[in-house]
């Protein structure tokens, strides 16, 4: 018991050191850095949707091609 709060102790001493290191030596503004971290996530997000509905699309028109009796052929 006593390694394990000795290791959960330093663990999240040096995340809290790092994180503050990290913070100040950040080339950007704290205001720069998230609205770049936003427009990143945004952009991951639409990349998710286009990805899903592109699946999407083709998962239905293997659904319709079984209910008609043919096979899909995969490329």
């Amino acid at each position: 018991m006593r390694k394990i709060l000795a290791f959960l102790s330093g663990f999240l001493a040096g995340a809290a050191l790092s994180g503050a290191i990290g913070l100040l030596l950040a080339p950007q503004s704290g205001e720069e850095t998230r609205a770049s971290l936003r427009a990143r996530i945004d952009d991951l997000l639409e990349e998710g949707r286009l990805a899903a509905e592109t699946r999407r699309r083709e998962l239905e028109a293997q659904l319709a091609s079984f209910k008609h009796g043919s096979a899909v052929v995969e490329e």
